[in-house]
């Protein structure tokens, strides 16, 4: 198959507006990165960024009881900027409580939000909502730009699916200090064959090589770092935690598949997963330094 052609994007101004969540009030606690002292001298050239990724598993901890009082506090904990968040629930069903996860985790921790649909179908009642699951990203920082963009998937939710264009990469544009950084969230295919993995690889690099500047590519990778279907990515960017702990699953975890990457222009100053049991996985989080144009 031909990947040479980007993907197309789905977004429409109207669509970005309502897409993300402003939640107003006072500062979340743990000051945002922005609100950091900078410094003097070299250092202040550089903006500190705290970033995380996290499949909250729907809202359901290790022990599979659906709890988002808990997701938000394994989250709150993190203490990110900006947090890349898989496997969320829209009005998506019954195991979720039909609950708007990303609306009512933004409201939360009192961070602004985009919501990416992987899936939107239609209800499942009469009178319902739709039924969405997806990514997200919550952020500290204003939303400048948001995007869901389309990579190669394998469709859970039809019989004899084939490797079709599908929603569900997100991208979010934020400005931190002055510094335009690119954000993005995936979540990457499960199944036992790479071939997929292989080609959303191939379809996000695409969508990275049309934007300048800071990238951080955060997300489930189903894969650990040196699975030969991800080493594309080693070169446009760099795993920001080469020697970080596993992450799957979250109690005695045998696997590093949840990843923060990013792009050469960033320079990453620590970076631990944390040992929560709110999800299947642990989030990884990573404390990021961003370059200001000129230095």
């Amino acid at each position: 198959m031909d990947r040479r052609t980007r993907r197309p994007v789905l977004r429409t101004p109207a669509a970005v507006a309502l897409a993300v969540t402003a939640v107003l009030g006072a500062a979340s606690p743990g000051a945002a990165a922005a609100d950091r002292p900078a410094g003097t001298g070299p250092a202040a050239s550089r903006v500190p960024l705290r970033v995380a990724t996290y499949n909250i598993h729907a809202g359901a901890g290790q022990d599979g009881v659906f709890d988002l009082d808990r997701t938000a506090a394994a989250i709150r904990a993190l203490d990110a900027d900006v947090v890349g968040l898989e496997e969320v629930d829209v009005h998506w069903g019954a195991r979720s409580g039909y609950t708007d996860e990303a609306r009512e985790l933004a409201g939360r921790l009192n961070m602004r939000v985009f919501f990416a649909p992987i899936y939107d179908l239609p209800p499942d009642t009469a009178g319902g909502e739709r039924r969405r699951y997806g990514v997200a990203v919550l952020s500290r920082h204003p939303v400048h730009d948001a995007q869901n963009h389309e990579i190669t998937r394998l469709s859970t939710q039809t019989p004899d699916p084939v490797p079709a264009p599908a929603p569900g990469f997100a991208e979010v544009t934020l400005r931190v200090r002055g510094v335009r950084v690119h954000v993005y969230a995936t979540h990457l295919d499960y199944r036992t064959d790479p071939s997929v993995r292989r080609a959303q690889v191939e379809d996000m690099l695409h969508v990275l090589a049309a934007d300048s500047g800071p990238k951080v590519l955060l997300g489930d990778f189903n894969a650990e770092p040196d699975a030969p279907e991800l080493g594309r990515l080693w070169g446009p960017l760099a795993d920001a935690a080469p020697h970080g702990g596993k992450t799957f699953p979250a109690v005695d975890p045998v696997k590093r598949i949840d990843l923060v990457t990013v792009s050469r222009d960033v320079a990453v100053s620590g970076a631990h997963e944390s040992g929560t049991a709110a999800s299947d996985h642990r989030p990884v989080v990573a404390d990021l330094l961003l370059r200001r144009r000129g230095h």
